[in-house]
């Protein structure tokens, strides 16, 4: 099934079914008004919310109305915690973040998981808004998951049933101001999926399909988002409860996405500068400017969009 969370003017929102083909949606009245409830209380809720969204496919929904992305926040608009990888060795290499005696041939040992600001996220329409283009303005475009309880010490297997929605992300970082600070607003696609929504595509905590980013209107990047990926979401999850249990209505992010074949594109723009550097000992690509739009969307296999998409435009203060 396919969820959203509506704006109301409150912190979180309403939840609504949304559509296969994103085209209607019904709220969830009387079943729950948040996702976060429904993470508390999935075994409970989601069959409720899975009848709903079957009624909504087939069209008999009696008070179903058009979906618009406009009107939507991040699926879950604040959560327990925010942790992002990067999962995909070819970013790492490239952008040279460990010493490369520390890292095995081509690899890295373990996933290198931060914590982010996890107290507010924006929606796909909501305008980025940055202190100053002289912060260095860039985008990490990634896949996430939202996840139920998972206890510590979890396996990954056992990690990948912890697994409740899949997401669409775009992390702004500010290159200028460091891993500390450089990192002040998440957005999420329109819609989080279960998934089984990405059917076959979706296999051993992978997702086989290709992330496409348009910068200004230029495609910039056309990367599979699960050819590259040395890490799976469940061994992601694993490495995070080492130490500790994961509460339901926490987010893991498996960092830009990223392809040994440079062809592909590029999903941050800090890579192809680094890339550039290599080649000519100087970047040529510039960062992100006020004005600047994104887009990130990723299409199934049936050529629909997934998550709907990611439409922004890099803006200064009011």
């Amino acid at each position: 099934m396919k969820l959203a969370t509506y704006k109301d003017a409150s912190r979180d929102g309403q939840l609504v079914v949304v559509s296969r083909d994103l085209s209607t949606a019904h709220y969830a009245t009387g079943i729950a008004s948040r996702v976060q409830q429904v993470l508390d209380d999935w075994r409970f809720m989601a069959p409720q919310l899975h009848d709903l969204y079957e009624l909504l496919n087939s069209g008999k929904a009696r008070h179903a109305f058009p979906f618009d992305p406009l009107r939507c926040m991040a699926p879950l608009p604040r959560a327990y915690q925010w942790v992002s990888g990067p999962a995909y060795a070819s970013h790492v290499e490239r952008l040279g973040s460990i010493p490369a005696a520390a890292l095995p041939p081509g690899l890295y040992a373990e996933p290198l998981l931060r914590q982010g600001g996890s107290d507010g996220f924006i929606g796909a329409r909501d305008d980025v808004v940055v202190a100053s283009e002289a912060c260095g303005i860039d985008f990490e475009v990634q896949l996430a998951v939202i996840t139920g309880d998972v206890p510590m010490g979890a396996s990954p297997e056992r990690a990948l049933d912890g697994i409740r929605l899949l997401m669409l992300a775009s992390d702004v970082c500010l290159r200028s101001l460091g891993a500390l600070q450089g990192r002040p607003v998440t957005a999420f696609g329109p819609v989080a999926v279960t998934p089984d929504e990405a059917g076959d595509a979706w296999r051993q905590g992978r997702l086989g399909l290709s992330l496409q980013t348009t910068w200004n209107g230029r495609k910039v990047g056309l990367c599979d988002a699960g050819a590259g990926m040395t890490f799976h979401f469940g061994q992601l999850l694993a490495h995070l409860c080492k130490t500790r249990p994961v509460s339901a209505g926490s987010i893991v992010g498996a960092g830009p996405v990223s392809h040994p074949d440079w062809s592909h594109g590029y999903s941050c723009i800090a890579e192809k500068r680094a890339v550039e550097t290599a080649d000519t000992g100087k970047p040529k690509t510039r960062f992100m400017q006020f004005g600047d739009t994104l887009r990130i969307e990723i299409k199934g296999k049936n050529g629909q969009s997934l998550f709907g998409a990611i439409e922004q435009e890099i803006t200064p203060p009011a």
